[in-house]
């Protein structure tokens, strides 16, 4: 074998060594992005799941104490989204808060309060809860379950907007310095899908409140 010929064969085997290390690489960070940090996820939720349970029970007319970043809020039923589709709201929107689950804007209202009550969630990665957001309706319900009750929303409208475009959680959406009379929700992930030029944001407002002794709305008992 001459020279060159030695020389090109080494090259190649280096190209072909380089190339396997890059495709497991390539596999390792698509295993953690599609299927561990689902894994994190869940794990998460359930712990907030279950510590949500124990206000409930211990605080049944709600806890007055002001959350801290982290806490579990209450719970987001969307039935559009599947009939066993629910997620522990957490307190804050920092990413590694959103990799707990859907985060409340801090400073925004609470459930049945006057104001915006708003939440940012994953679309893709890390549970991906608000992977199909894009399928709520005018008129699909979104029920907030609460330690204090049931909340349930009606959707209203949606939209594609800018990154920037922060009015989008203001006490009235889209209009900020204007006091609000009415009491919204805004839900609000990156679009496209596995992407972050945009966000995908749907508004809804309350339609119906119920105490926990009344228990859930008809359509979640189903």
């Amino acid at each position: 074998m001459s020279v060159s010929t030695a020389g090109a064969a080494t090259a190649l085997r280096l190209l072909a060594e380089l190339m396997l290390t890059l495709g497991a690489l390539l596999a390792a960070l698509a295993f953690y992005l599609l299927v561990w940090t689902n894994v994190q996820t869940s794990y998460a939720q359930a712990g907030h799941l279950e510590e949500f349970r124990a206000e409930q029970r211990d605080h049944p007319k709600g806890h007055k104490a002001k959350p801290k970043t982290g806490d579990g809020l209450n719970v987001l039923h969307i039935p559009r989204l599947g009939d066993d589709w629910e997620w522990v709201v957490v307190e804050g929107v920092a990413l590694e808060t959103l990799n707990d689950g859907p985060g409340h804007f801090p400073d925004t209202a609470l459930p049945g309060k006057v104001g915006n009550y708003a939440v940012a969630g994953h679309r893709a990665t890390h549970g991906e809860p608000f992977a199909q957001l894009d399928q709520l309706l005018e008129g699909d319900k979104v029920y907030v379950e609460a330690p204090d009750g049931w909340y349930t929303y009606e959707v209203t409208w949606s939209r594609i907007v800018a990154p920037t475009q922060l009015d989008v959680v203001a006490p009235v959406p889209g209009q900020p310095g204007r006091k609000p009379t009415a009491q919204t929700m805004t839900l609000v992930t990156c679009h496209p899908r596995w992407g972050s030029s945009e966000r995908l944001v749907v508004g809804a407002q309350l339609v119906e409140q119920r105490s926990v002794a009344a228990g859930p709305p008809a359509e979640l008992e189903v």
